[in-house]
């Protein structure tokens, strides 16, 4: 999928993660530690394919949790994607959860292949200066390597760097000197919105780790399992009986973090044509662990996945 142009300065319970052992500190010269990096963390690589659309991704944890980008799965088809790793085999992907406002997503793959996994950095392992490593599949060339520097940290967290970074990276690792993830590749600045600047921007470890284990608490919390309580549920919003427009959206609901808007029109929950606002009650009503919701926006069809 092509990276977004930043024009300005269901799904099984995760499994159990399973141990791994600690991996050996890199060194050598900046030649030598590049290889190092690229091979340390190419078996952890996949390709993602959604919708006709593709992006990248990093294996997380050993049961086949993959970390990428919301804007990567979002044209998923009832929340499934296909997942190719290094070595050529294909998965097939469920989207466990999104985070609209970070460009986060995660991925089961429904497996039981055991996995390698890129581990993520402690805030003390990104720093500006240091040397960073992107993995990505750019015009689908999956698992090419570029380098460069982390050239900056914003104030929202995020990362800056000088790494060339192309469509089909989006939701590549960027790595330091260890092989660790520091953050999730997800636009280029594009003055013109046609050349590459050469400057990136990614998501940064810390807040994928937020992420990560908000997802996990969620899932496997009994009083937040749908599965077993079968609670009904709530959006958070506020809609116009009469054409299924959304007149409001609560501040920190599941609608907002989805990223639904005033004025969105409902169309769709899970590929089934709304008529009446009774329809989407009666599913609420019945305690699903997500959805994925088909709305109207700006006169063009886009689908957004909820998770309760």
């Amino acid at each position: 999928m092509p990276l977004p142009i930043a024009i300005s300065p269901a799904e099984p319970i995760l499994a159990q993660n399973r141990q791994t052992s600690p991996q050996p500190t890199i060194r050598g010269d900046s030649e030598q530690v590049g290889i190092q990096v690229y091979q340390r963390a190419l078996p952890a690589f996949v390709t993602i394919n959604a919708g006709g659309s593709s992006g990248s991704g990093s294996v997380v944890r050993a049961d086949g949790l993959v970390l990428t980008n919301e804007h990567v799965v979002r044209g998923a088809r009832q929340g499934l994607v296909a997942v190719v790793n290094s070595n050529g085999n294909r998965y097939r992907g469920r989207v466990l959860a999104t985070d609209v406002a970070n460009d986060l997503a995660l991925i089961q793959l429904e497996t039981n292949d055991g996995f390698p996994v890129i581990p993520l950095a402690e805030i003390s392992g990104i720093q500006v200066g240091q040397r960073v490593y992107a993995i990505g599949s750019p015009f689908g060339l999956s698992g090419t390597l570029t380098t460069g520097i982390l050239s900056r940290i914003g104030r929202n967290g995020d990362l800056q760097t000088d790494a060339n970074l192309n469509p089909g990276n989006s939701g590549g690792p960027l790595l330091n000197s260890q092989g660790q993830l520091i953050g999730v590749n997800k636009a280029i600045l594009s003055p013109d919105g046609r050349s590459n600047s050469g400057i990136g921007f990614a998501t940064s470890a810390p807040v994928a780790q937020r992420f990560i284990q908000q997802v996990i608490a969620r899932r496997s919390s009994p009083e937040t399992n749908s599965s077993e309580t079968g609670s009904p549920r709530r959006l958070g919003v506020n809609i116009d009986r009469s054409n299924l427009s959304i007149e409001s959206v609560e501040r920190g609901s599941v609608a907002a973090v989805a990223g639904l808007r005033r004025g969105d029109r409902l169309v769709a929950v899970n590929g089934s044509r709304l008529r009446q606002i009774d329809q989407l009650l009666r599913f609420l009503d019945g305690g699903p662990d997500t959805m994925l919701l088909t709305v109207e926006r700006d006169r063009q069809l886009r689908e957004v996945r909820i998770n309760f």
